[in-house]
């Protein structure tokens, strides 16, 4: 245990023992829960959250504490400002990683996340993070998860009211159903679905619940997934390549499934206009807003031909209705079957086997390969009756828009292609703009060959066709969006159950009183029969009554990362998911930090699940996270040594050109900078123990280039590592310094050796080891003044700005500063340890300790800046003879215009360069320049 009451005899010596200082303040922290924080407050909250991490195997390097420092500076900061501060830390323990591991090993997934966290925590320990520990919480665990289950049954008994343009529950819509039918509220799952109250009366409970389907915020639908017979299990569509699975090489097939679904495009409009109230970066806003895809257009019904089928569209661009020369059906559309005449079957049967093999990934990005199929029918254009051929092609999908395009390929160039492909006419309805060679998007182009529309510019031919498709009555505007409904149903094992029953292939939601369904224990994770989940083999957890089944499919990884950041407002509560007080006085996320990969997928849904739950009266407001900052990747540099081909001997860098050699990379850490530590590449693999080296002076020289970090690439480096040879604040500083949190920057191991003696000049600032304590009571000077509010001002702007690097760069310009001046008096020492205690939380407590403070400094008050002392009172003027610089001198700045020109005009430089010559006039701009002319 460590002596606290006598901190001068904590050390043999008072050296910068870092190690030491480390593990006594973050043991003191921990014993005296000097991070957990209270619900009851009566100072003002900020709330600073990272996203969720998932624990894996491989733990941390370097590179992802980058945003953990950056928001534990910042919760510190805000706790010194007078803050009631929530940082807390938690695990996104579920999903598919830790089931895969869990196959390759035997293990099962609980007793290696638990190990993957014991590890994670370890580290994050380390560092010297001020998360209040006494929150933390898993994905995987009931207590938690049974609120995620929880928040599933209320979108799953809710629905999207588009009058009121919030989420309703249920009930309120079977009461609307019994009194008009839906007349009044369209059905989002099938726009054609019509019905009047009696005949919803007329209804049995199948039909009703079948209809409530389409209309549910959480709901059942079948779709496409990538199932392969030979694993028996569905496939993601990045393991699959080429129509093949990923592992093992196996044929994978298009097969239709029975999934979860959220209704998210529901709330696209919201999600939209939510972003001008958010503090995100324009670049995060605008992934979002291309990921939803709003646009305005039209749909417009096509007839086919000697059918009684019609095709519907949706168009963007309804200006260039006499443009469409083709049509094209996703391959799975309904009215392929419908449509195909006999002369084409066979070609279409033909083509509909290959789409069966492409994910939907390969069908959008494959672009310079075209294939499609002539279905043989023809639709109609509705303003001229002109016949028009209907194509299949992959480059279509169902799920987009209504799964058909018209084509205008003058217009659109992969429409262009196509045409030019497949010898398909082509209509210039733009005359010049169309120079036969590519299409041309324009919008500024004056119509031709357009009927009634010619001489008519497109922009607003736009209006009069939607106008005219209403007016017919084949169509209506429309607004639409690229964004599709999020599937929630995973064919996996590790994730939280759905709770729902099956009765008779219905589903019905689970008694609120039976959460959490609990994941049972399994020793098998192999799917079940036709690629259902592996839940589906635990027939006596499924089966619980006769014709009363389980779901089997597990909710996704991002569903307990959808709300957690509400749970760690009220943790232990075991009657809601958090009280409502607790809920208001916390309220938003005031600083989200993390990466921009989650931008379109978590960031989405968070926002939807705390708008559901804002709309049902849950919570108070309706965008989860006030400001997000991204941070950047830390690369790795690699380290290469260059091996002469089909020897064991090694090159140097400068010498490798005299050589055919091969590069191989080197674990970087056995370089020191570039020099190889030869002595200990023999040691690290048997392959090398006898290796030969060609040096260059006497070293051998590494080759070097920026990755990204990977185990792979032996360009890793612990963290663990790094704080055992420098220290935990020298870690958090040098991440910090490496450059603008946002931006991505290689790391260096060699560079930290600055921030390390930063660290040990600022201790000798306080400390001298001999002497001891050398910090005095005196009063301080101006320019001691001038220095420290200087660094106040600079630091307290920086570190609320995120701008952690230029703010490290002040500490070393302040320390450097306060050296020159010889400065060692406790009035500006001990407010810069306040200043610095953020990034260096360990030595600032253990200097804040040895200058006899008795109370804790992470709750010191933060100084605060007094622009009196950084004034400016005198200034060395340039003195100009006919406009040329001469001299400087200085004066007061409040110092006598005829003062200053009576002082400038005896001085022998001036007179010198005066030369005699009779005096005309002395300009003085004060605070700027003097000007003698002659």
């Amino acid at each position: 245990m460590f002596n606290f009451a006598n901190p001068n005899g904590f050390f043999n010596k008072m050296e910068y023992n870092y190690r030491d200082i480390e593990k006594k303040w973050q043991e003191h922290w921990k014993q005296t829960k000097a991070y957990q924080v209270s619900n009851d407050s009566s100072r003002p909250k900020c709330y600073v959250l990272d996203m969720f991490p998932y624990p894996s195997g491989a733990g941390l390097h370097v590179g992802h504490p980058l945003g953990y420092i950056a928001s534990d500076i910042y919760a510190r900061y805000k706790r010194l400002k007078g803050f009631n501060v929530l940082h807390p830390m938690g695990y996104d323990a579920f999903g598919l990683p830790a089931e895969q591991y869990a196959l390759e090993t035997g293990q099962h997934p609980a007793v290696t996340t638990d190990q993957n966290i014991k590890a994670f925590r370890e580290q994050l320990d380390h560092i010297g993070f001020c998360f209040d520990w006494e929150r933390e919480f898993r994905t995987s665990d009931p207590g938690y998860y049974k609120w995620t289950q929880w928040i599933f049954l209320q979108l799953f008994d809710s629905w999207f009211n588009r009058q009121t343009r919030k989420a309703t529950p249920i009930t309120a819509l079977t009461a609307l159903f019994e009194q008009e039918g839906n007349t009044s509220h369209e059905c989002p799952g099938d726009r054609h679905l019509r019905f009047s109250a009696a005949e919803w009366k007329g209804f049995d409970e199948p039909r009703q619940r079948e209809i409530l389907m389409h209309y549910r915020l959480a709901y059942l639908a079948f779709a496409e997934v990538n199932w392969c017979p030979a694993l028996g299990t569905v496939l993601a569509n990045d393991e699959v390549v080429n129509g093949v699975s990923e592992r093992g090489g196996y044929p994978v097939i298009k097969k239709k499934m029975r999934q979860w679904f959220l209704r998210i495009t529901e709330y696209a409009n919201r999600l939209l206009e939510g972003l001008e109230q958010v503090d995100y970066s324009e670049a995060l806003k605008e992934m979002q807003r291309n990921w939803i895809g709003k646009s305005q257009g039209a749909e417009i019904r096509f007839n086919v031909q000697d059918t009684d089928q019609h095709i519907t569209v949706y168009t963007t661009r309804p200006d260039t209705i006499f443009g469409v020369d083709f049509m094209v059906l996703a391959p799975e559309h309904e009215l392929v079957a419908k449509i195909t005449t006999p002369a084409q079957q066979a070609e279409v049967d033909k083509y509909l086997d290959y789409v069966q093999s492409r994910s939907e990934r390969e069908r959008l990005a494959e672009v310079k390969q075209i294939t499609g199929c002539f279905t043989g029918a023809y639709a109609l254009n509705p303003f001229n009756g002109q016949p028009i051929p209907v194509w299949i092609s992959e480059y279509v999908l169902a799920g987009y828009g209504t799964g058909a395009i018209m084509a205008v390929p003058c217009g659109d160039q992969r429409d262009f292609l196509f045409a030019k492909h497949f010898d398909i006419h082509i209509t210039n309805i733009i005359g010049d703009a169309f120079n036969g060679q590519e299409a041309n998007a324009t919008k500024d182009a004056v119509l031709q060959n357009s009927d009634f529309l010619n001489g008519t510019d497109m922009k607003s031919a736009m209006d009069v066709v939607a106008a005219k498709v209403e007016e017919m009555g084949i169509g209506r505007r429309q607004i639409n969006y690229k964004m599709r409904d999020a599937g929630f149903s995973r064919q996996r094992y590790w994730g939280e159950p759905f709770p729902i029953v099956f009765k008779n292939g219905i589903a019905y939601a689970v008694d609120e009183k039976e959460l959490p369904v609990e994941l049972p224990h399994v020793e098998n994770y192999k799917p079940g029969e036709e690629g259902e989940g592996p839940l589906a083999n635990v027939t006596s957890w499924v089966n619980i009554a006769p014709g009363v089944q389980r779901e089997t499919n597990t909710m996704p990884g991002y569903a307990g990362s959808s709300w957690y950041f509400l749970r760690y407002m009220d943790p232990h509560n075991t009657t809601s998911f958090a009280d409502r007080k607790v809920l208001d006085y916390w309220n938003q996320v005031d600083v989200y930090v993390g990466g921009t990969e989650h931008a379109v997928g978590h960031l989405l849904y968070s926002r939807m699940w705390t708008k559901a739950l804002c709309d049902l009266g849950y919570i108070g407001f309706d965008e989860p996270y006030k400001k997000i900052l991204n941070q950047g990747m830390i690369g790795g540099s690699s380290r290469l040594v260059y091996r002469v081909r089909g020897t064991n001997t090694f090159v140097s860098h400068g010498l490798k050109d005299q050589y055919e050699t091969d590069p191989l990379h080197v674990d970087v850490n056995l370089v020191d900078g570039v020099e190889l530590d030869t002595a200990a590449f023999r040691q690290w693999k048997p392959d090398y123990a006898d290796a030969e080296f060609v040096l260059e002076e006497g070293k051998y020289i590494c080759g070097s280039q920026l990755e990204k970090m990977s185990k792979r690439l032996f360009n890793t480096v612990n963290p663990n590592d790094v704080v055992e040879k420098y220290g935990a604040d020298t870690f958090r500083m040098y991440e910090m310094f490496l450059g603008p949190v946002e931006q991505s920057k290689p790391w260096e191991t060699k560079g930290i050796e600055g921030v390390h003696r930063f660290l040990k000049k600022l201790w000798r600032l306080y400390v001298d080891e001999q002497k001891g304590l050398i910090v005095k009571d005196a009063s301080p000077t101006p320019e001691e003044l001038k220095v420290l509010h200087k660094t106040i001002q600079k630091i307290d702007h920086d570190t609320n700005n995120f701008s952690y690097n230029t703010a490290v760069s002040q500490f070393m310009i302040c320390l450097n500063e306060l050296n020159s001046l010889k400065c060692n008096k406790r009035a500006i020492l001990e407010p810069l340890l306040v200043l610095l205690t953020p990034y260096a939380p360990h030595v600032c407590a253990e200097l804040w300790q040895l200058l006899g403070n008795s109370t804790s400094i992470l709750d010191a008050a933060y100084p605060v800046f007094e622009e009196q002392y950084v004034k400016e009172n005198a200034f060395n003027y340039p003195v100009a003879i006919n406009g040329k610089t001469r001299t400087e001198m200085g004066f007061a700045l409040d110092a006598d215009t005829a003062a200053i020109e009576q002082e400038v005009l005896a001085n022998e430089l001036v007179q010198k360069w005066m030369e005699g010559k009779p005096l005309k006039k002395v300009v003085i701009v004060k605070g700027r320049m003097i000007n003698v002319v002659v």
